[in-house]
């Protein structure tokens, strides 16, 4: 790669290779529940969290109304949730989960559940002392945002594009086209870098970008 010409933009995923679940997504779970009176296991959490994240659809939502996309992404999200408890066999402990939810929804989009890798940062402040413009390809939600702000992100990236906003998914060439219009960039002239060799590597690769995979230790988006 050392020989590889200098690409005009470097386009990052988000979960999983900038910043990943601090701990697990079901010891986060359960620490939430038990500030809502509910006992429950993590290691099942995480165990039937993943199931529940696998078998959902893609967060993609074409055609619909950017307005009305939070709204979507949440609802698919709650989905995930009440799938993980009910897996989990506490679902029913709950007096109140639409209020649980609503504060593990917005938990999500601080910085306290996130580790940021510490390789990051360096990476970033090095491709834009290259002048290599930075962007984000990622299947996450609009709280993405937020997040970045949170843990000091925002600044180094000059675009942001979203499964639920562009209405396709990684590994759809669609999401790297809409990533690479807002550049105006070829896709021969742009790397993307992340965690998933069928989403990031090999999608990237099929839309015509150099795609860069990096093992990260395993993660969850809640």
């Amino acid at each position: 790669m050392a020989n590889s010409p200098q690409p005009r933009v470097i386009f990052l995923d988000a979960v999983g290779t900038l910043f990943g679940v601090a701990g697990s997504v079901g010891a986060v779970y359960a620490d939430l529940a038990q500030h809502h009176g509910i006992e429950a296991d993590p290691a099942a959490l995480n165990q039937a969290f993943f199931k529940a994240f696998r078998a959902a659809p893609e967060m993609a939502f074409p055609g619909s109304d950017p307005a009305a996309v939070p709204e979507q992404e949440y609802r698919w999200w709650r989905v995930i949730a009440q799938q993980t408890f009910s897996s989990a066999g506490v679902l029913d402990r709950f007096v109140d989960f639409d209020s649980f939810f609503a504060d593990l929804y917005a938990y999500f989009a601080t910085a306290a559940p996130w580790e940021l890798y510490p390789d990051v940062p360096p990476a970033l402040d090095r491709w834009r002392r290259r002048g290599i413009t930075l962007g984000v390809i990622s299947n996450f939600d609009t709280r993405l945002y937020q997040v970045l702000e949170e843990l000091n992100l925002a600044t180094y990236f000059s675009s942001v594009t979203l499964s639920s906003e562009a209405g396709a998914a990684k590994p759809d060439p669609l999401i790297f086209a809409t990533a690479l219009q807002k550049h105006r960039c070829d896709a021969s002239q742009a790397w993307h870098i992340g965690d998933s060799k069928t989403d990031d590597f090999e999608g990237a690769k099929a839309a015509g970008l150099h795609g860069i995979l990096v093992k990260r230790p395993v993660s969850g988006q809640p």
